[in-house]
């Protein structure tokens, strides 16, 4: 009678889980394909702005922000994958997280209004708009009440620039947006809570920003500039003479404003 070693049971169970899995499965792929298309297909079901948001204002180019507005088609080679919608989702959740973290440390941080809905403000008949994250009513430290609440998310990189530079500095579309938030919410007494989540190591970045007017009236001026132009039916001038310029390279409508 041969003599053989069987495996134990143990080694039985773990052998499907110790191969080398196939990266060739074609069933893996379809799986895949399938979650990616649904991801990006209830994006393009998403009902699109009818308002110049008050996260956009700060961008450099006018042009692009009136674009948006129009609800002009995003170049094709820009469509978002269903990676880039993922990680704009993964920050929604981030947000909720922070939110619970601060509440939990004993500060008054609201984020919803008696509706259950976020709070928000709309001027020029509805066509400018904002959402905000919270307001921070109270709390266990000696700052400023009330206090606008900001929160962003970041990789690694953008992270640092923030810790190295501040809001105003690393993301002036922010910075922008910030003080919007505190003119038309009425909070511009305190500073701002500006906060940001590392997504690589879970750091949070803090940061009191300051009321700035001028960068508010700024912006206010600028969306009405688009605004009025939009309802003129004339494209405001591209931000750039060249095609190459940094910030065209990265624009959705890159192709569409250098056609027009």
């Amino acid at each position: 009678m041969e003599n053989s070693k069987k495996p134990t049971l143990s080694q039985q169970a773990l052998g499907p889980l110790l191969q080398s899995p196939s990266n060739a499965d074609p069933i893996v792929d379809h799986i895949k394909a399938a979650v990616d298309n649904a991801i990006v297909t209830g994006e393009q079901k998403r009902e699109r702005r009818k308002y110049i948001g008050a996260s956009s204002i700060g961008d450099e180019c006018q042009r692009k922000i009136q674009y948006r507005y129009l609800n002009y088609p995003i170049d094709p080679d820009k469509e978002f994958s269903a990676r880039t919608l993922r990680i704009f989702q993964f920050g929604h959740s981030i947000e909720d997280y922070a939110a619970k973290w601060i509440k939990d440390a004993g500060f008054d941080l609201r984020t919803e209004d008696k509706q259950g809905e976020q709070f928000g403000f709309a001027i020029a008949d509805g066509e400018i708009r904002g959402h905000i994250d919270g307001v921070v009513c109270d709390g266990p430290v000696a700052m400023g009440y009330p206090a606008l609440w900001e929160n962003k998310s970041a990789n690694d990189k953008k992270f640092q620039a923030f810790v190295r530079m501040g809001v105003a500095k690393a993301n002036p579309t922010y910075a922008t947006q910030i003080a919007l938030y505190q003119t038309y919410m009425d909070l511009t007494e305190n500073p701002a809570l500006f906060t940001v989540v590392n997504k690589n190591t879970s750091e949070i970045y803090y940061e009191l920003v300051p009321y700035n007017a001028p960068l508010a009236q700024e912006a206010s001026d600028r969306a009405v500039n688009i605004l009025t132009a939009a309802k003129a039916g004339d494209i405001l001038p591209r931000i750039a003479q060249t095609k190459d310029f940094f910030l065209c390279k990265f624009c959705e409508y890159r192709e569409t404003c250098w056609e027009e």
